[in-house]
């Protein structure tokens, strides 16, 4: 893209890139610039018609962040609320445990273990949710951050890419 001074060749070479957002962006701002090309020839890319693809750079651009985070939110609500599902069933484990003692009126280990072990399960089944959960989003958290700074730079770069080829 960089390098090249035929945007057409580009543009038919991102059409291999359907899933990428970068080649979505840059095909969303070709398509306005060829756009502005046609509806009038003689004019050259001037500041007014530049903001134009821009615009429409920023559109695609936040297009592309909103597909990427559309699941973060689950991942979140994942990884914050599956460990008080476990404390719930946690805090019912020993409830169940405590109503044993109460009803047989021993603390032996065969009247407290099965409600302590509830209660340990519980708990990690909320940890084995959560844990793995925090890390993606995390992760994906990054991914996005970055992405969103190379579409960033993309975009400038298209920009002045433009205005060499169609500018005054």
């Amino acid at each position: 893209f960089q390098k090249s001074n035929n945007l057409s060749e580009v543009n038919k070479a991102s059409r291999k890139y359907r899933g990428s957002p970068l080649a979505s962006l840059f095909q969303s701002g070709y398509k306005e610039l060829v756009y502005l090309s046609k509806s009038n020839p003689e004019r050259p890319l001037t500041l007014d018609r530049l903001e134009s693809v821009n615009r429409a750079l920023i559109k695609a651009s936040n297009n592309e962040i909103s597909k990427l985070e559309k699941m973060m939110s689950f991942l979140a609500t994942t990884g914050s609320v599956t460990p008080f599902i476990g404390l719930f069933g946690t805090v019912w484990g020993i409830m169940v445990a405590f109503q044993r003692i109460g009803i047989v009126k021993s603390a032996g280990l065969d009247i407290v273990a099965p409600g302590i072990a509830e209660a340990l399960i519980a708990t990690a089944a909320g940890l084995f949710a959560a844990i793995p959960a925090v890390i993606a989003y995390n992760h994906y958290l990054h991914r996005i951050k970055n992405l969103v700074t190379e579409m960033e730079d993309f975009s400038l770069e298209f920009l002045s890419i433009a205005e060499k080829l169609y500018g005054p």
